[in-house]
């Protein structure tokens, strides 16, 4: 049976919903933390780490980036890793974000690179999930997007 990690931060509680989506989507057993909250000595006892955060600046938040850095090298060799974040969609902002967010892209990418340094071996591409607004809501349609996306990665 395989068990699962989903660790993630959320300021307005939109990545805490989507990480529970992910984890409705895993079977198995499926445990979801806050990045606080993880005792990473167990980390090793999971076969898939999955790591969210909103977009804080083009960058995961400072917990979540902390978080995989403090990580021994080779920590996460050949476990199964995935990242998504939460974001606006570029479409709907002014030409000048819009093209300061092409220039610093997303949390999603930098979160699986930092893993894959780690030993990880990415099984999904980096997901973004749409935020309507800063504070929220999701848009329609993501939290089942998120259970769709984790279903890709049973085994």
């Amino acid at each position: 049976m395989m068990k699962s990690l989903i660790i993630y931060d959320s300021i307005y509680g939109n990545t805490e919903k989507i990480a529970q989506a992910i984890g409705e989507g895993l079977t198995g057993e499926v445990k979801v933390v806050r990045v606080g909250e993880v005792n990473t000595s167990e980390l090793n006892t999971f076969d898939l780490l999955i790591i969210g955060s909103p977009v804080h600046g083009g960058r995961p938040t400072p917990a979540i980036d902390v978080f995989i850095k403090k990580l021994p090298s080779n920590s996460l060799k050949d476990m199964r890793v995935a990242a998504f974040d939460t974001r606006f969609e570029s479409e709907d902002q002014g030409i000048g974000l819009r093209l300061l967010m092409s220039v610093i892209r997303y949390a999603a990418q930098r979160i699986a690179k930092d893993l894959a340094k780690k030993g990880g071996r990415l099984v999904a591409e980096p997901e973004g999930f749409i935020v309507e607004n800063k504070e929220g809501p999701l848009k329609q349609g993501e939290l089942e997007r998120a259970i769709n996306w984790a279903k890709g990665m049973n085994e």
